[in-house]
């Protein structure tokens, strides 16, 4: 490997816990297609999910195998702790390919070697980069096999964080401030959102004066104007106005790592009512991290916030929060455990979550967020970034 991210023994680590897993729900091997957990198990990193890839663990075999296309093989070596043996690939004329081959046709072969074509194999089923196709040509190659779902067994195990994992977040923190930073300076009347979002991206990859930053797995998010009420918008050619509430969501990335981060900004003199909702939402955000701690559950974090903005007559019934951290596009999120109603998820020290108690109406939209590790008696908030509403 050209640098080393993790030693072997957190892989081991890792990879202990995930046959763990699957001896408890009586699986013979998983079939691992989403990148993140890819990166977790392997350590695998590529721009390469575009084609068919997999890891690919057994209960009984200590290390797992790669597969990918034939040119991505060099990357494995490059990338991987893998041994020589266990990078398999793929000839090219599997991808996109007019003829009758698919890479799940190689996949299977791979399966019937370890011995457990006939046995129970776990699918991430939900994952984003695993196919309808990819599936049925499993069921096709491998009859006697009995496919399980198994889309959140990697994520659950990946949910407490080492304190590698921890450092890479941290640095991923220092990216998030220095980006935000350079975007709320950026915006003012007359300035094309391009210019902010090419400003934001800058910092995103230059990082800070002791390590650079990766490429995030959401692209910077800046809803504005009238569309504050929509959070997921991007940039435009369009040019900030005066009387322009503008929202950033942004996350730095430190070896796949990140630390969510948003804020919202206005161009000119704020209104009275978004002043009003951000200090809301603060007072929120802070009784939900008042209550985060060991022992309590993901429900009563969003239950403070709820109680804390029922208070000014707010409802809002969407999750607060996920648990997020290692990433690949199209996501930084776990999928696992969401700060919300009816998650009885318990934190744990070293679980880590993007709270994002946002408020959308049809008049305004206000987004603060932080990133928070569980520690030993509460949280600690992986930014430090002032919590209020900026000015343009």
């Amino acid at each position: 490997m050209s640098q080393e991210i993790f030693d072997e023994q957190e892989y081991e680590r890792r990879l202990s816990r995930t046959r763990e897993r699957l001896r408890e729900e009586n699986l013979d091997a998983i079939v691992v297609s989403d990148p993140a957990n890819m990166n977790y198990l392997a350590g695998y990193d590529g721009w390469s999910f575009y084609v068919h890839q997999a890891v690919v663990v057994t209960a009984e075999r200590d290390e797992p195998i790669w597969v990918g296309r034939e040119m991505d093989a060099g990357g494995a070596r490059a990338t991987t702790w893998l041994a020589a043996e266990n990078i398999r690939s793929y000839s090219d004329d599997h991808v996109h390919s007019p003829h009758d081959l698919h890479p799940m046709d190689y996949l299977a072969g791979v399966l019937e070697e370890l011995d457990v074509a006939d046995g129970r194999i776990g699918l991430e089923m939900d994952a984003a980069y695993f196919t309808a196709k990819s599936y049925t040509r499993l069921q096709q190659n491998l009859p006697e096999a009995e496919f399980e779902d198994t889309t959140l067994l990697v994520g659950w195990v990946r949910i407490k964080k080492s304190d590698r994992e921890l450092e890479y977040m941290r640095q991923a923190a220092e990216i998030s401030e220095n980006a935000m930073q350079a975007g709320i300076d950026a915006i003012g009347e007359g300035v094309p959102e391009y210019e902010v979002a090419a400003e934001i991206y800058d910092a995103l990859i230059r990082g800070t004066d002791e390590f650079g930053g990766d490429y995030p797995s959401i692209v910077p998010l800046m809803p504005s104007g009238d569309h504050t009420d929509t959070p997921h918008l991007t940039w435009t050619d369009r040019e900030f106005e005066d009387g322009d509430p503008v929202i950033i969501e942004l996350s730095g990335c430190r070896h796949r790592y990140h630390s969510p981060l948003a804020r919202t900004t206005f161009v000119g003199d704020p209104p009275e009512e978004l002043e009003e909702a951000a200090d809301i939402v603060v007072e929120g955000i802070e009784a939900a991290l008042e209550v985060a701690e060991p022992g309590v559950t993901c429900e009563a974090v969003e239950e403070a916030w709820r109680e804390t903005i029922a208070q000014y007559g707010i409802e809002k019934e969407d999750r607060i929060g996920y648990s997020m951290g290692l990433g690949y596009p199209p996501d930084w999120g776990e999928h696992t455990a969401s700060i919300r109603p009816g998650d009885e998820t318990v934190l744990e020290e070293n679980m880590t979550f993007h709270m994002i108690p946002g408020i959308w109406t049809e008049e305004i939209g206000m987004e603060i967020s932080e990133t928070f590790v569980v520690t030993d008696d509460g949280v600690e908030t992986l930014a430090e970034f002032p919590r209020k509403l900026f000015t343009a």
